[in-house]
């Protein structure tokens, strides 16, 4: 009898858990959905259940079919909100009720770590933080997930307000980006934030549109050997991985930072440094580095201030074996943090560092004189000789990065959202498509034609950010990855609703991630308020539209120069080259005539092409009048680095 009961029970639990009705992560309270065109929502429940849904007085009903699942439209409502979303069963034994729910745009950002960069490590954020509250902006940030078939669902996640603390970790571009524009157009604005550092635009498209192209076939086909076997097994060792580099093993915390630890037989090496100066060419694992420093009467007992340069971005400090800090991916951007003078005595002092060297990292990096700690009257020096030990910890082990893999994310973090109501996307990516910077031209058309199609919702507007510049400055011209791609990336404007921001002068040349997103998020958001809400404003700087050759030299038409052509701080115009039938670029004089500018060069007699912002980081200072910066562009169509043999 007790068994009898026990499975009576079984069934009837699972029979019940079965029927009850369930909706994607994305519909929870404060979502913001799609004004002015059907608004989708969709679920599962018992198969042949009846589910009714009721919306700002609409109500619409539906029947899960035979696989469970259910999808209703309401129709399209103008901006408004708070309201209330119901969902209950035929026998109304069960409602979901959604509060907070407001009518206004929603906008899908994505793209790699650029986008990704949070509010809280961003210039401004100290003020910033503190007034973001803004109940017509909502947030929603999909977690990391990768899959190797698309998904119902997303990780689990929700909407938020926004508020000093939902915005702290939320995207700095996108955060900027819908404060402006919800300030333009005066309606609730919604954020979905589905975001991966170091990741390439296939890994955000569709296998079955990846397929259709040729070089998208190929990245799909070096997936077919991985096996859910091989999947389930890489996805226990990222986490191991990941449990390692965030938290210390074999008891190091203590042993390790302890001044009294015997580090004679630690190997030496010069800070600034990195991985690639010490013994191994590539390394991935946890370092600790150590040293100690004799402080005198000005240092001993007082607070005092260090500067740790430019570390990696996961690591912990320690001061005579307490712990000062613990930054994971840069959450301190500046690496200046306070040691208490209980601390610190006169006599030897004790530094450690906890560093994971990853993906060819490691080290405190330069330069040599933001090393060090300072009392706030004098400094003192950090620079020369530490000490240093590999594998005190448990390693690492060697994994798949599937984020990088063809349409893995795509899979979880995209497909599982189609089809949410959107206004748009916005996408700031790039960076790791440097190596086929030239097949970019054909791989984001290809990812914005994707989603375009599987959201069912026309051509929805995608404004993209350009690359910055980036990398070493070079003295004569030259090619450049991030030329290319930047060109690749204005290329994808011959698509029907599809707009750029350019950012040539936001960068930095030793940081990949510059900090200034204010800039970026406003000129995204005002690229958007003219092309997507017909704001009269100007929202880009000078294009290129046409050149002749007269002479010895080149004139060049723009487009977009607002109340004229400028240059930055004035002086001299700079960025441009040009060349003569030998391909060979020469930096070029250039004036501004009118709305032309006119370029020469005594080493070119006969020039016939002509460059301007060409390189990886150019010195580059054309402006318009609303101080737009002219984007990058050549007149040639000579071979370019990585531009595949067809």
């Amino acid at each position: 009898m007790k068994k009898l009961l026990l499975s009576l029970f079984v069934f009837v639990f699972a029979f019940t858990m079965h029927a009850q009705i369930t909706l994607p992560y994305v519909f929870s309270d404060h979502m913001v959905l799609q004004r002015n065109k059907p608004i989708p929502i969709w679920g599962t429940a018992n198969s042949g259940e009846t589910v009714t849904l009721d919306l700002n007085g609409f109500l619409v009903q539906t029947e899960a079919d035979t696989d469970g699942e259910w999808k209703v439209y309401f129709p399209a409502m103008k901006a408004g909100g708070p309201y209330e979303l119901r969902i209950s069963n035929e026998d109304k034994n069960q409602a979901i009720v959604f509060k907070d729910v407001m009518i206004g745009d929603v906008w899908f950002a994505s793209g790699q770590s650029n986008m990704e960069w949070q509010v809280q490590q961003s210039d401004g954020a100290k003020a910033e933080i503190p007034n973001a509250l803004n109940k017509k902006i909502r947030l929603c940030q999909i977690p990391h997930a990768v899959s190797l078939d698309p998904l119902y669902n997303t990780e689990e996640t929700q909407w938020e307000v926004c508020d000093s603390s939902s915005v702290r970790g939320f995207s700095a571009v996108a955060y900027y980006f819908a404060k402006n524009i919800q300030a333009d157009i005066n309606v609730p604005v919604g954020i979905i934030q589905s975001t991966w550092g170091g990741t390439p635009v296939e890994a955000w498209t569709s296998k079955e549109m990846l397929k259709s192209n040729e070089f998208g076939r190929k990245l799909v086909k070096k997936n077919d050997t991985i096996t859910y076997f091989h999947f389930q097994k890489d996805t226990l060792d990222l986490n191991t991985f990941w449990d390692i580099v965030y938290n210390p093993k074999n008891g190091m915390d203590s042993i390790a930072s302890d001044p009294n630890y015997d580090d004679s037989e630690w190997q030496l090496v010069s800070i600034p440094g990195v991985i690639k100066d010490w013994e191994a060419d590539f390394y991935e694992g946890m370092i600790w580095l150590r040293k100690t420093i004799d402080l005198k009467k000005p240092y001993a007992g007082k607070d005092l201030t260090i500067n740790l340069g430019h570390p990696e971005m996961n690591y912990s400090l320690y001061f005579n074996g307490k712990e000062i800090c613990k930054n994971q991916w840069n959450a301190n951007l500046k690496h200046l943090y306070t040691i208490p003078s209980s601390l610190v005595k006169k006599g030897e002092n004790v530094l450690a560092i906890r560093i994971a060297a990853l993906w060819g990292g490691g080290g405190l990096n330069g330069p040599g004189d933001e090393i060090y700690l300072t009392n706030g009257k004098t400094k003192l020096s950090l620079e020369g000789n530490w000490k240093y030990k590999k594998d005190l910890e448990d390693k690492i082990p060697k994994v798949q990065y599937y984020q990088t893999y063809a349409y893995y994310i795509h899979n979880a973090m995209v497909h599982p959202l189609q089809p949410y109501g959107l206004k748009g996307f916005i996408w700031y990516q790039g960076e790791h498509n440097e190596g086929e910077a030239y097949r970019y031209r054909e791989m984001l058309p290809l990812m914005i034609n994707d989603w375009r199609i599987q959201w069912q919702q026309g051509n929805l507007p995608f404004a993209l950010v350009q690359l910055p510049n980036y990398m070493k400055v070079d003295d004569e011209p030259t090619d450049g990855k991030w030329a290319v791609l930047r060109e690749s990336q204005a290329l994808t404007l011959k698509l029907p609703n599809t707009y750029m921001t350019c950012i040539i002068d936001c960068g930095i040349a030793d940081n990949i991630h510059p900090t200034n997103k204010t800039v970026v998020g406003e000129r995204l958001a005002n690229v958007v308020a003219k092309n997507v809400y017909g704001k009269k404003l100007v929202a880009s700087g000078p294009v290129f539209k046409d050149y002749s050759v007269r002479g010895n030299k080149i004139h060049i038409a723009f487009s977009n120069l607002a109340d004229g052509l400028k240059v930055k701080d004035e002086g001299a115009i700079k960025g441009f080259a040009i060349a003569g039938e030998d391909q060979k670029f020469y930096w070029a004089d250039a004036v501004i005539e009118g709305d032309e500018v006119v370029v020469s060069s005594k080493q070119v007699s006969h020039p016939v092409a002509v460059r301007y912002a060409w390189g990886n980081n150019p010195v580059c200072n054309l402006i318009n009048s609303e101080e737009l910066p002219a984007i990058p562009f050549r007149t040639d169509d000579w071979k370019v680095i990585t531009q595949p043999e067809y």
